[in-house]
């Protein structure tokens, strides 16, 4: 399995290492015609309002929209894949989500937290940079992790959206999970 990470902004080669580290191939996706050549994308963090310029300079937004691929989204790319944004549209509109961006603090209230994901671990180190949290999820969406009341992580079919960054620990629990609870099953689907 190939696995892209949208290298527009954020911590590319971080994610990177988290899929080699889970056994599999990362490559760094700059060009839309990639996307035909990987089994599932990555949507790093960064700023989100930046991600989606260069989203739509670079044609991903439209690409991605039409596209089945899983995608896992972390910090920004949460906020780039919910339905809903407050005070906003939402974008790709993949998750069934309402988000809050920088919901909490500004980068000085940046923090780490244990966190209790459902179905990888109670022990996924969570880096909160800017984070959003959602507000809700509807529909088909799991909550998969909140930290007090705040919901910040969510699962709804092919599409993972974490508020944190877990790219930015050794823990590639999350990356691994991605990979071989959401996109291995879809390859088995085209056979």
């Amino acid at each position: 399995m190939k696995i892209g990470v949208l290298a527009l902004q954020g911590a590319v080669r971080e994610h990177i290492r988290h899929i080699e580290l889970s056994g599999y191939e990362g490559v760094a996706v700059k060009r839309v015609e990639q996307l035909a050549e990987i089994d599932g994308l990555i949507l790093p963090g960064g700023e989100s309002t930046t991600l989606r310029r260069l989203m739509n300079l670079y044609g991903f937004k439209e690409a991605l929209q039409q596209s089945d691929l899983p995608m896992f989204g972390t910090c920004a790319g949460l906020i780039v894949l919910a339905q809903d944004i407050v005070g906003e549209e939402g974008y790709l509109n993949k998750l069934d989500i309402t988000v809050e961006r920088n919901s909490f603090g500004r980068q000085v209230d940046s923090f780490e937290s244990e966190l209790n994901v459902a179905g990888i671990a109670e022990d996924i180190e969570g880096v909160f940079i800017r984070a959003p949290h959602i507000v809700e999820a509807h529909g088909e969406t799991k909550v998969l992790s909140v930290v007090g009341e705040k919901i910040v992580a969510v699962q709804e079919d092919r599409y993972l959206g974490v508020s944190f960054h877990p790219e930015l620990t050794d823990d590639y629990r999350v990356t691994q999970y991605f990979i071989n609870h959401i996109v291995a099953p879809t390859i088995v689907e085209k056979v």
